[in-house]
């Protein structure tokens, strides 16, 4: 793995009174998949929104070294690729491009046509999501789950060394489930850093190397998933039982009644 990719220090973010992030702190890696678990309202989706500069914060955030509040917007956005959980589009614009808008960090302001490069990161990223097929398609006529993987596409296409996603495989068959967090292992494992939201604490178990798990705004687990997601802690954060089985895999969690 590389140095550290990005770095945050002592985050914060309060909306209106409510404190929703409280003095989070933790450096990621190249080559990791970071999952960022925690019930409804833990700060999951605030973290990656303030890391983003998309919300006001107190505290510090790094990339690649560099303090992101002093990065220009195309730096930025060469440097750090989101996700987000909405996945409507506004316009009635086909799949291809769509994706394309991924290449706006690299492209000049103005430019008429994709360049040979741009247009080969459009086609890998469709084809890494499997959805070449709908290239020409309108958007707005595609399902739920189709829409979700054109947005993944979008954000490959930008080719940033970091990832963040909020909740990617919400609303995904199990089957495009395993794909995509299979494609996120081939990217880390090529070096980038994946920052993934997930409410699902099987494949969070079985799929990320580290495990941040929020709670009320607070960093309560930071280790490898064996570690950080066990049957006390769960049932201390989310308020359920679980039942864990460990192979070579990794953990199995099954959530079950409480007792």
């Amino acid at each position: 793995m590389t140095g550290p990719a990005l770095e945050v220090a002592d985050l914060s973010v309060s909306l209106g009174r409510v404190q929703v992030l409280d003095r989070v702190r933790f450096a990621a890696r190249g080559g990791e998949i970071v999952g960022v678990l925690g019930p409804n309202g833990a700060g999951k989706s605030t973290l990656l929104k303030a890391i983003l500069k998309l919300v006001p914060h107190l505290g510090s955030v790094a990339i690649n070294g560099a303090p992101s509040h002093q990065m220009s917007a195309r730096d930025f956005g060469r440097a750090i690729a989101y996700l987000p959980q909405e996945r409507d589009v506004a316009w009635p614009m086909s799949v291809g491009s769509v994706v394309a808008l991924g290449r706006l960090p690299h492209r000049p302001p103005i430019a008429a046509a994709l360049t040979v490069k741009d247009a080969q990161a459009v086609a890998d990223a469709m084809a890494a999501v499997d959805v070449s097929a709908f290239a020409n398609r309108r958007v707005s006529e595609l399902s739920g789950g189709e829409r979700a993987r054109v947005l993944v596409a979008r954000a490959l296409a930008q080719e940033a060394p970091i990832l963040l996603a909020d909740e990617p495989t919400a609303g995904l068959d199990p089957a495009h489930q395993i794909s995509l967090l299979s494609l996120f292992r081939r990217l880390a494992r090529g070096g980038k850093l994946i920052l993934v939201t997930l409410h699902e604490l099987h494949l969070a178990a079985r799929w990320c190397d580290r495990i941040l798990l929020l709670n009320d705004g607070e960093l309560v687990g930071d280790g490898a998933p064996a570690d950080v997601l066990s049957s006390a802690q769960i049932r201390s954060v989310y308020g359920c039982d679980v039942r864990i089985i460990n192979d070579d895999d990794g953990p199995i969690i099954v959530p079950v009644a409480m007792r």
